[in-house]
Parts: structure tokens; sequence; C-alpha cells
């Protein structure tokens, strides 16, 4: 039977998911066997494990920190929004349907049993559980019948340690008010406060600690200074989408769509010299990039009207008839094609014209394409020349099957006999369903070769090992843990559980 802990939030974006993934890599390093644990995830951001089920990308990202396979009982709850009152819900990796905030809301204590058979597998596996809340514990309109903070605490008899952002102002308010609005029982299962995302000399905030510890009868165990480290993002809160300015070089803009999901895909380009990868968000922050990509969304068809109603869809129209190359992945690739249907109501529902760029149609049906994907570049194209008859890695997370009507190159030969990714004649646009591609390894280098010989600039021999790079963060993350956290405290409450 696994020891378990905690890690919840006075808010979302406190930092949860980075420290969660910390205390996960801490253990594994001291022996251990750990694995991470969320009942419920909203995000859009998701990952589909070997056996072609589907996550929240922050799961997936702590196993990557435990040393450990993805699996499905890491995240037996998955909420994708696709409005501002409902979402696709995800249970066990599989689709259960779309559902309205109330509807959900009602009728989500008949899934406490699938939560609970998900952490028992874990348990029965592991030594220790680290597992991470949502949102806030305080948020009273939601306590009722809780499967995911406090009611998820007390399910698997976990100690918590609270975490607050102090980056954003009011710590120790957040911190107060979030205990005292939790009931007696609940406040006594809180067995250590942390300071997330401070700046300065720790010093200083002394007195305030004291004070803190004092009025909750709660000990500070950790203060974590603001740090920096390459650790996949769980959702549109990130900071990544806050990169807004134009830097020097290779100049490559992502349309910030609002329904963006798994922006992760790009990540590989923010960590190369002489590139600029920057997030657009309105029609004026374009300008004249070398590249444009399309990222995927939970709703294509709403975000390509977005694209329209906004101006933005004129303007790429614009930059694809100068010759800069557009590149779509996912939704971003059904936006390019010429129409796209919706039969079954899944998205939109109806037709819709799409940007024309490809001579492609999309048709949305129930079935959801959920795998792991490998496939050989058989034709190469444009930005993607250089990768003829090689080998690309990536998953698949979508509804609908898009078609090659004629007039598209087909490109990417999968392992199942399916051919994905699709060019224009003159190959400066491009499409497929993979997301990760960028992540093989040289991929997303021979891309940026290309851009900076067309520019005259000289790309060096930068060379890049992602799996390497990741293991480094994880590491760097580990001591950065140990470094802020009292571990000896940790570890007591660990042993001791919800009964010291």
């Amino acid at each position: 039977m696994a020891k378990a802990i905690m890690v919840q939030g006075t808010m979302s974006n406190s930092g949860k998911s980075f420290l969660t993934a910390g205390l996960c890599r801490v253990f594994m390093q001291d022996g251990y066997k750990v694995a991470p644990f969320k009942s419920q995830n909203m995000a859009l951001n998701s990952y589909i494990t070997k056996d072609g089920l589907e996550i929240g990308r922050a799961q997936a990202m702590q196993a990557e920190a435990c040393g450990i396979e993805p699996a499905v009982e890491m995240n037996p709850i998955l909420l994708k929004p696709t409005s501002q009152v409902g979402s696709q819900v995800i249970v066990n990796g599989e689709v259960r349907g779309n559902m309205k905030a109330m509807d959900y809301y009602r009728d989500k204590t008949k899934l406490r049993a699938d939560v609970m058979e998900a952490y028992r597998r874990l348990d029965q596996e592991y030594e220790i559980i680290v597992i991470e809340g949502a949102g806030s514990p305080a948020e009273i309109n939601l306590k009722d019948n809780d499967i995911v903070n406090m009611g998820m605490a007390k399910m698997a008899k976990a100690p918590v340690l609270l975490v607050g952002d102090i980056d954003r102002g009011g710590v120790f308010a957040a911190l107060y008010g979030t205990v005292k609005l939790l009931e007696e029982e609940e406040q006594q299962m809180i067995k250590g406060l942390v300071i997330n995302k401070f700046r300065g000399d720790v010093e200083i905030l002394r007195p305030g600690l004291r004070m803190i510890e004092e009025r909750l009868d709660i000990p500070v165990v950790g203060v974590v200074p603001m740090e920096c480290l390459d650790i996949d993002d769980e959702d549109s809160l990130s900071d990544r989408l806050t990169r807004t300015r134009k830097g020097a070089g290779v100049d490559i803009a992502v349309i910030h769509l609002p329904h963006i999901s798994n922006f992760t895909d790009f990540a590989v380009f923010e960590r190369m010299e002489g590139v600029s990868l920057r997030y657009v968000h309105t029609p004026g922050m374009l300008g004249n990039p070398d590249l444009i990509l399309l990222p995927g969304t939970k709703n294509t068809m709403d975000d390509l009207q977005w694209l329209r109603e906004s101006g933005m869809e004129t303007l790429i129209l614009r930059q694809a008839e100068r010759k800069i190359p557009v590149v779509g992945i996912c939704g971003g690739f059904q936006m390019l094609g010429k129409i796209l249907e919706d039969p079954f109501g899944v998205e939109h529902g109806g037709t819709m014209r799409g940007m024309g760029l490809l001579d492609t149609r999309t048709v949305f049906d129930q079935a959801k394409t959920r795998t792991q994907a490998f496939g050989r570049m058989e034709q190469g194209a444009g930005l993607w020349t250089d990768w003829e008859g090689r080998d690309v890695t990536g998953y698949e997370i979508h509804m609908g099957k898009t078609e090659n009507l004629g007039g598209c190159r087909e490109l990417i030969r999968l392992s199942d006999g399916r051919t994905d990714a699709l060019s224009n004649g003159d190959a400066t646009v491009l499409g497929s369903y993979l997301h990760g591609i960028f992540d093989t390894d040289g991929f997303a280098e021979a891309m940026i070769k290309k851009l900076m010989a067309d520019k005259g600039l000289d790309f060096g021999d930068w060379e890049f090992d992602l799996r390497a790079h990741k293991e480094q963060e994880y590491d760097k993350l580990a001591d950065l843990v140990r470094r802020s956290f009292d571990m000896k405290k940790i570890y007591e409450i660990l042993e001791a559980g919800i009964g010291c």
C-alpha cells in the first residue's frame, strides 16, 4: 500500500503541477517507486498513452519526472472545455460525451468509483503517490461532492500541502482565507504551507512566515524562489503564451486561437538560438513573420470563425500569397482545407468554408482518433524537404478525418498504412495531425536550417537531445525543491499521514 501526499493551491496556476513534479522527482531520486495522480483535470493540453488513452499533459510530464510510462490511472477524469459553459468529458481515457458544467457537477459523484478504482491500481503498484488538486479547495460553490481537492484527500487519506503564489500578491491572505473557508476536519488535514514564486531575500519574508504559522498553527514547509525551468505547461494560463515580442533571427508566429490546445508542440523552437517564437493574439500583432504556425484547437470550427471575424484569416492568406510558409497541426491542419463538415454536431454543426490553402475536406465524426503514431516522410516538401526518407513520431488526438481532394501532395506514410501530412503544390502550406512531430530528433532543426538559409543566416552546429534535456530539467526541479522545502518535515508528513 502506497503512502500519499497531496499538493493543493490557493488558486489556479499557483504552481501545483510544477511542485508535484518536483516532489515526484525527489522521491524517485531517493529510491522510491512513485507515481503522480490527479483525479480530475481541466485542460486542453492532453497526451495519448501507449494504449491509446487520453490524459492531461501535466500528468504525462509528472510521470516522466518519476521515470515511468504515463498511464490512464494517473488522470481518470479529463475535462476539455468546448465553450464557456461546457466540456468534453473523458473518463478513463475515453470520451464519455459533451456536458454542460451544471450537468457535470450535478452528476460527478457517479464518477467517484472510477476515481477510486484508478487510485487503487496505483496504490497496489507504487510506494508513494503524489496527488495534485485543482483550482482551490476554498471554491465553496463547488465543495459539495468534491472529488478533486479535499474530497480526494479524504478518499486517499492524504495529508495536504497548500501552495500560495506570492508573485501575484496577497499570498498570506490567500493562504489564511483558503484554510479558514474549510471545515475544521479539512483544516486539520493541511500539514504544511508553501510559498511559491518568491523573488528577493527570504529574510525579509520571515516575519510574515512566523505570523501565518501562528495564526493557522500550520508550519511553512517551503519557500520556493521564482526559477525558469523548461517543463511542459498544462493549460492556457501558461506563461509561454505571453511571449508576444519579435526577436532577432527567424521570426515564428503562433496564432493564439481561443481554444488553443497542445501548444507544447512548439516548445522546441523556443530552445533554438537565433529563433524568436511568439504568440499572436490579435491581427495587429502578426506583422511579417518567416513562418506561421496554426496550432491544435478543441473547437476547430468556432476558432476558424474567430479567425474570419477578427480579420486574422485575411492577414494569414495575404502572407500565404507572399509564399510565407504556413504550417497547421491537428485543428490548424483542418482549418487550412476547403471545406469542414459536421453532420453529427460534434463541434459547430453544419458546413463551413475553410481557408482554402489546401485542397482537402474534413468531416467530423463521433469517433475520436487517439493513438501514438510512427511513420516515414515518403515525400519531402517545402520546409520538410530535407526529411524525405526519414522517420517521424508523434501522437494523434482529433475528431474527424481529412481527405485529399486531389490537389495535395501526400507526405507521410504511417506504420498502420494511413497517410498523414499534406502540402499544397509548391509546398508553402503544410499540415499534419501529428502532435509532437517537431520533437522528432532533428526535425525542427531541419526546418529552421532551411528558413535561415533563405534569410542568409547560418544555423551553426547547434544540436539538441530532447530526452537528455528533459532529464536535466527534472533534476534541476528536484534540486530546487530540495533547496526550498524542509524535506525532513515532508518525509515526516508523508510517514504520519493525516494522523499527525
